[in-house]
């Protein structure tokens, strides 16, 4: 249920290696990348003439330079999705052929006229003929690698999407550069930085159309009738409805919708910020190259450094330090300082995208992903013009001002404020994101620092799949076994496909595991030998039974589960519960259960229910009560998963308390009917 991420790693070097191998996606992919670093460097190009043309006049600029972002974005609004259906019904290669073809001509004409208005018509008609160009270039990968490379492939394809973006803001500051030598010898028309890269980039695009002309592989497709009909306000009114039933995926909508304004109004000043410290066109080059340089480092090492951590905190915590750091960069005076703070802005804004686009992949239900994620794709660019046109403004009202406090003087610029102020949204909306997605609200962030240093933690989120997975827990004699059979017959009842299995015994070996743990012939097992010996039965069942129904889509049940590992031969045992936590969540690959019914009753009445007994039910009774403190312990930390029901009532009303509670899982075909209708 994972979502392609916008900023991913890359793959495996041998991965990469194999799906490069692929030669028609190879010249492909090729296309890609120089299409790309020409689009970036359009962008930059494009900014940079807008100030140009402003002749110093700094509202001027900043309107300009608002205007170009604003161009850029609407014929995404307003054509996205039609672009698409066309996109679909036209020859695929010949389309790019034709779209990168204009794309040259018109960048080749930006320099040429110079004037604002051709610079802001170019503009819009480039912008509107890559709609074109991307969705057939989306559509062609799938049917130029096998299937079981599309993931790597895809990989690939982002990071030439985002990986050309440092290397075309480096290429402009070297045509900055290059620029003056020409100023210097009296040249100056048709020779600026931007009108030297706005060259470079026509040339660029004239290349991807060179390239693509060569691929004959690329197959025409046929679009869809119904997705004619799948406009903006169709987008918007259809993901609301699903996003507004969910808290999670609201905060973490309101978060990304944060980390988008904040990111709006750094790309919509940045080059009057530049201009601020005293720096031309090689520094803006340079902060744009930081910027991107730390969302590439972010997306990299971001998932691998805190790895452990809850996605769900890490992201509200991430949004949060990207918008501090883009405060302090607002206050920078000195361009070092501000491209160091750029980098931070960009490496927690990078891992905040990356984890927002990975816990939407894994907390929307496929049935509704598209219309969610276009909902947010439609919110995001409406937010980003709305930021991009209300920033220069602000700016510009603002204008400039000077500070004296004990003869240090201070100055600073409608740029800078707007920055800061964008820094504290973004640093509030972080707060009420993490708040609003926190998990495990019980235990402190501070906690779980110490908790992973002593590699404690353990990846508490796990992996994504496609089932539910429930899991029953609780002292002996709870009920727990009559209360998983109910459960199953009321699932089955609804249409979902149930499997309920148990622990330990639900393998071939686990049951020779079962005879050996639970028989009293066995005698005294060492605690750390039993608590390895039920992490191996759990290993082999997770592999076994639990992952391959997962991942078909079903819903498992299972009697017992980690927690009677923490609470047995943790708690029981004496052992410390987190080293038994780790052992087992190293045996499932972290696998955690959607949710976890603790079914409590006091020791004493739960062995009382007995009519046998095995070797750890034997156990003295304080061992019993130690057990059972341990789940409720393990409850209170993360109430969210875990679902404590009173173990003393009637059959029947235990089972429909339970009934009640998993049928307000997302994921459950009966939410997903509703959220259909």
């Amino acid at each position: 249920m994972s979502q392609a991420l916008p900023y991913p790693s890359a793959p495996a070097q041998s991965e990469s290696r194999s799906v490069l191998a692929i030669p028609a996606f190879r010249k492909l992919w090729k296309s890609m990348a120089f299409s790309s670093f020409g689009d970036w460097l359009g962008l930059l190009a494009s900014t940079a003439l807008a100030q140009e043309l402003a002749g110093g006049n700094y509202r001027k600029a900043n309107f300009a330079i608002a205007g170009v972002f604003i161009v850029r974005l609407l014929p995404a609004v307003l054509l996205g999705p039609l672009a698409g259906v066309i996109a679909d019904r036209f020859d695929r290669r010949r389309l790019m052929i034709v779209c990168d073809v204009l794309r040259f001509g018109f960048y080749l004409s930006i320099p040429l006229v110079h004037s604002y208005i051709w610079l802001y018509t170019a503009t819009v008609i480039v912008e509107a003929v890559t709609l074109f160009w991307s969705p057939a270039k989306e559509a062609s990968v799938p049917n130029l690698v096998p299937k079981e490379k599309l993931e790597s492939a895809n990989q690939m394809t982002l990071l030439a999407s985002y990986g050309s973006a440092p290397v075309a803001a480096f290429a402009f500051t070297f045509l900055a550069l290059i620029a003056k030598t020409f100023t210097s010898a009296g040249n100056t028309r048709y020779t600026s930085a931007a009108d030297l890269a706005l060259y470079i980039d026509a040339i660029s695009f004239l290349y991807t159309a060179w390239i693509v002309y060569q691929l004959q592989t690329i197959p025409r497709g046929s679009a869809s009738k119904s997705a004619v009909n799948d406009n903006l306000g169709k987008s918007l009114i259809d993901g609301f409805k699903f996003v507004s039933q969910s808290k999670v995926i609201s905060g973490l909508i309101l978060g990304m919708l944060g980390a988008f304004f904040a990111a709006g109004a750094v790309f919509g000043l940045a080059r009057t910020f530049a201009g601020d410290l005293n720096a031309g066109d090689s520094a803006y080059g340079i902060l744009f190259a930081s910027v991107f340089s730390g969302l590439a480092l972010g997306a990299w090492l971001g998932p691998k450094i805190f790895g452990q951590f809850s996605r769900r905190r890490i992201f509200g915590l991430s949004l949060t330090a990207s918008s501090l750091f883009l405060a302090i960069l607002a206050l920078s005076t000195n361009i070092v300082l501000a491209i160091l703070m750029t980098v931070f802005v960009g490496a927690f804004a990078g891992l905040s995208l990356v984890t927002g686009q990975t816990l939407l992949g894994m907390e929307v239900e496929d049935d509704v992903r598209g219309r969610t994620f276009a909902f947010v794709q439609s919110l995001i660019r409406i937010s980003l013009i709305l930021v991009l046109a209300i920033a220069p403004i602000i700016a510009a009202s603002i204008g400039r001002h000077e500070f004296t406090i004990d003869n240090i003087h201070l100055r600073y610029s409608g740029a800078e404020f707007t920055m800061f102020g964008a820094g504290f949204i973004g640093l509030v909306v972080g707060i009420i994101s993490y708040k609003r997605m926190k998990d495990r609200p019980n235990v402190s962030f501070f906690s779980d620092i110490m908790a992973a240093f002593r590699g404690e933690l353990g990846g508490i989120t796990g992996h994504s799949h496609k089932g539910i997975f429930i899991a029953f827990e609780g002292g002996e004699g709870s009920g727990k076994s009559t209360q998983s059979q109910l459960l199953k017959k009321y699932l089955t009842s609804i249409g979902e496909e149930v499997v309920v299995t148990r622990e330990p015994g639900g393998t071939v070996l686990g049951k020779q595991l079962r005879k050996i743990l639970l028989d009293p012939k066995t005698g005294e097992i060492s605690p750390r030998a039993e608590a390895l010996l039920y992490a191996a039965d759990r290993a082999n069942h997770v592999h076994t039974i639990i992952q391959p129904a997962l991942e078909r889509g079903e819903i498992v049940i299972t009697d017992r589960y980690l927690d009677s590992s923490i609470a047995y031969q943790g708690a029981g045992r004496v052992l410390q519960p987190n080293e038994v936590a780790r052992i087992s969540r190293w045996a499932t690959e972290s696998l955690t259960p959607n949710l976890t019914i603790i079914m409590d009753v006091p020791a004493e009445i739960g062995l009382s229910r007995l009519e046998s007994v095995d070797r750890l039910e034997q156990e003295p009774l304080a061992f019993h009560e130690r057990v059972r403190r341990e789940f409720l312990n393990l409850a209170n930390l993360d109430p969210e998963r875990y679902f404590v029901v009173n173990a003393t009532q009637d059959v029947e009303v235990i089972g429909a308390q339970i009934q009640e509670r998993v049928s307000k899982l997302p994921h459950l075909k009966i939410n997903r009917e509703k959220t259909k209708k």
